[in-house]
């Protein structure tokens, strides 16, 4: 069963935001109050964050897929929905973070170190939120913006200052067992370690920490043995410890060939540039000469001693069995981690120059992007703002898409078209490549505007002024002075014969018209 993972991809789904609501606040004697919509949730992030304690990738090797939680919808009464809980995801110390196409998007060391891999989904607006001035009763909200996905590379790379590297059953795991507190598994076969195993060692008051490094091969830089899945683990050790095995029985073996074979190797290994790590030919070397309490290994191991110093390399004969030689090899290891350790410090003292760089002052936001396709030809639209807005709206509502259309105007996106050369009827596109927004544009519309009214207004909503006690009296009195003006003029009318007229009148028409029926 697999207890170790150091690398693994990883599907990652932030939470979408809710939704927008569109409300009319509804009173007792007050039914339409105006606009009461809330606002939706914001969707939840995925973050990954250091966790001492975590040494493996295995729980993501089983479950590579993880989702955080969706903002909640708003509601009426100006009540704004939930956002939706982030997803903590622990992972261990030195875990580099890269994106499909093999980029590093975080390296993760330190303490409480953390990156967001998925952002969440905006919540979108609710009518009480785009209400304004102009916009009394807005009938429509805004969608809720979908939180990012994607897959992500993990891959786990030790944290440690000193690498044990050589040949499979040099006695790595055996001395790792003696220079610190770790017990890996040791035994007589090749490949024993299969993991890299992490031990401090402490050097007086000086404190470091030694990784053993599964046994390399010929060709481990191109994928044999278990080298190449483990070579990453060296990138940011600072010493390179070579063990060699004097008293081995192989044909073809001898510590001068090994170590060249594994020069060879360690060459030919790339390390990430983007972490900074120098490549592994120019880290400091020790030759360790193993398995010195074999009589015959010990007379091999002074023999090529001599010509490896010649090389300008540090040799030390030792025996992990019978425990001699290790105080100079562990003292000499801490000299180097602690010169390489004020080194790093000197590095990262130095201030880093901030480079800034503002926004041109024509830079729109979008650009138009002019293809031709097997349909015919195009205009996409690539902008962050106008993607957003598409993915906002919602089309079955009429007045929402007019608000769009209202803010991509306001944004320059129709101005740009014209000048990109795009006509009416002409198929534009908004959004990515593989979930875009296909119209077919037509220019706005200004002739007649001014008879529809503005959008997002009720005439029930009209504010009316209230009258005053003293309207009211006046009021009142023109209705008094007018009733008296009809009651004199009836009676003038009265006293000129005009009513009696009116009557005989009436009656000679009322007996010519039963006589025509007749």
């Amino acid at each position: 069963m697999t207890s170790f993972v150091d690398r693994v991809v990883l599907h990652v789904a932030a939470g979408d935001g809710g939704h927008g609501v569109a409300s009319v606040k509804r009173e007792k004697f007050k039914p339409l109050g105006g606009p009461d919509g809330g606002n939706g949730g914001r969707g939840g992030d995925i973050i990954l964050r250091v966790d001492p304690q975590a040494t493996t990738l295995l729980d993501y090797h089983h479950h590579p897929h993880r989702k955080a939680t969706n903002g909640k919808p708003g509601a009426g009464d100006e009540r704004n929905g939930a956002d939706g809980g982030d997803l903590v995801l622990p992972v261990p110390p030195g875990t580099v973070v890269k994106d499909g196409d093999g980029n590093v998007l975080a390296d993760l060391v330190g303490q409480d170190a953390e990156f967001v891999a998925a952002k969440g989904g905006r919540g979108g607006l609710g009518n009480k939120a785009l209400s304004s001035a102009r916009r009394k009763a807005p009938g429509f909200a805004l969608l809720g913006e979908p939180g990012d996905s994607g897959d992500i590379l993990l891959e786990l790379k030790s944290l440690a200052d000193v690498a044990l590297i050589g040949f499979p059953s040099a006695g790595k795991s055996s001395l790792v067992s003696v220079l610190s507190a770790a017990r890996p598994k040791i035994a007589d076969y090749p490949f024993t370690t299969l993991v890299p195993n992490l031990g401090v060692v402490q050097a007086g008051e000086f404190r470091f920490t030694v990784a053993d490094v599964p046994g390399l091969i010929p060709g481990a830089s191109q994928g044999k043995g278990l080298g190449l899945e483990f070579l990453r683990h060296v990138e940011r050790c600072s010493v390179l410890v070579h063990v060699i095995d004097c008293a081995t029985l192989e044909p073809g073996r001898d510590p001068m060939t090994d170590l060249e074979v594994i020069e060879e190797e360690l060459a030919q290994y790339v390390p990430d540039e983007t972490l900074g790590g120098r490549p592994l030919a120019e880290r400091t070397r020790i030759v360790v000469l193993n398995k010195a309490d074999v009589p015959e290994a010990h007379e091999l191991a002074e023999m090529v001693k001599p010509d490896l110093e010649a090389r300008g390399i540090e040799v030390f004969v030792v025996s992990a069995v019978a425990h001699t030689g290790l105080r100079e090899l562990m003292f000499a290891m801490s000299r180097h981690v602690s010169e390489a350790r004020k080194e790093l410090e000197i590095a990262t003292a130095t201030p880093k120059r901030v480079v800034i760089r503002p926004k041109s002052v024509d830079d729109s936001g979008f650009k138009i992007i002019r293809e031709n396709t097997p349909d015919g030809e195009v205009f996409r639209i690539d902008g962050e703002r106008p993607t957003r807005w598409v993915r906002q709206t919602d089309f079955s509502n009429d007045e929402a898409v007019g608000y769009l259309a209202d803010r991509l105007g306001r944004l320059g996106v129709e101005d740009a078209l014209f000048k990109a050369g795009a006509v009416a009827g002409a198929t534009v596109l908004i959004g990515p490549k593989d979930n875009a927004v296909v119209f077919d544009w037509e220019p706005t519309l200004i002739a007649g505007a001014e008879l529809l009214g503005q959008r997002g207004t009720d005439l029930r909503l009209e504010e009316a002024t209230r009258p005053t006690r003293e309207d009211k009296r006046a009021d009142y009195a023109d209705r008094r002075a007018a009733r008296t003006a009809a009651r004199a003029e009836l009676a003038e009318e009265r006293k000129a014969g005009h009513w009696a007229t009116a009557k005989s009148e009436d009656v000679e028409d009322s007996e010519d018209s039963e006589d025509s029926r007749e």
